[in-house]
C-alpha cells in the first residue's frame, strides 16, 4: 500500500467519526505530513467524490475552517424522513437538559454544555438541530469550537417573543447560606 493510498484512507476513517471540522494543520499532525499536503490530497479525495459514477451519497467539504463528510443535499429529503423517522413529539429529559443549558447561556459550546451536565452531549445536540431547536452561530475564537444558540423555532414552540420571556433562575438557584454550606461540604 503506498504512502498517499494510506494517508487516503486514514483520513476516511477520521473524516467518519468527528463531529466537528477538523483542520488540515490537526489532520497533518496525525498523519506526519505537511498541512499543504493533506490539504491537497483532501481536495482531491473531494473532488472524486464529487464526480464519481455513480454518484455517492455524501460529499467531503472545507467547512467553518475544516474538513467533514456531509450528505448529498440531493438526498435531503431521505435524510430528514430516516432521522425524524419514529421520534415522538416529546424531548429526554436529557434533551430539555441540553435546551435548557443552551437558552440560559448560548452562545455556547458542546464542551461548555457538557461540563455544565457532566455527561457527552453530541447526539443529544444532533437532535436538537435536527428538531430544529438549536442551531450553530459560530465559532469561538480561541479553539474554533461551534458555538449553538436557540433558533425562533424555539421561542416558538415555548410560546415566547424573545429570551427575555425565559424564566429567571435566582429564584431556582441557593441563597448564600446555602452555598457556603454546600461548599463547606465538599471541601
Amino acid at each position: 500500500m503506498s504512502d498517499e493510498s494510506f494517508r487516503r484512507g486514514a483520513l476516511e476513517a477520521i473524516l467518519m467519526v468527528v463531529s466537528e471540522p477538523v483542520s488540515s494543520t490537526a489532520l497533518a499532525q496525525v498523519l506526519d505530513s505537511s498541512p499543504a499536503e493533506i490539504n491537497q490530497l483532501l481536495e482531491t479525495m473531494a473532488s472524486d467524490y464529487m464526480h464519481s459514477d455513480p454518484p455517492r451519497g455524501f460529499q467531503l467539504r472545507n467547512i467553518g475552517g475544516g474538513w467533514r463528510f456531509y450528505s448529498d443535499p440531493r438526498y435531503a429529503d431521505v435524510v430528514s424522513a430516516f432521522v425524524t423517522s419514529g421520534q415522538s413529539g416529546k424531548l429526554s429529559v436529557q434533551a430539555l437538559e441540553t435546551l435548557a443549558v443552551i437558552a440560559y447561556r448560548q452562545p455556547v459550546t458542546r464542551a461548555q454544555i457538557a461540563a455544565i451536565r457532566g455527561v457527552d452531549v453530541d447526539s443529544v445536540v444532533r437532535t436538537l438541530q435536527t428538531r430544529g431547536l438549536v442551531q450553530p452561530t459560530g465559532t469561538t475564537a480561541d479553539t474554533g469550537a461551534v458555538l449553538y444558540e436557540t433558533t425562533n423555532l424555539f421561542l416558538e414552540k415555548m410560546g415566547m417573543n424573545s429570551l427575555a420571556d425565559l424564566a429567571p433562575l435566582a429564584p431556582y438557584l441557593p441563597d448564600d447560606e446555602e452555598f457556603n454550606e454546600v461548599v463547606k461540604e465538599m471541601a
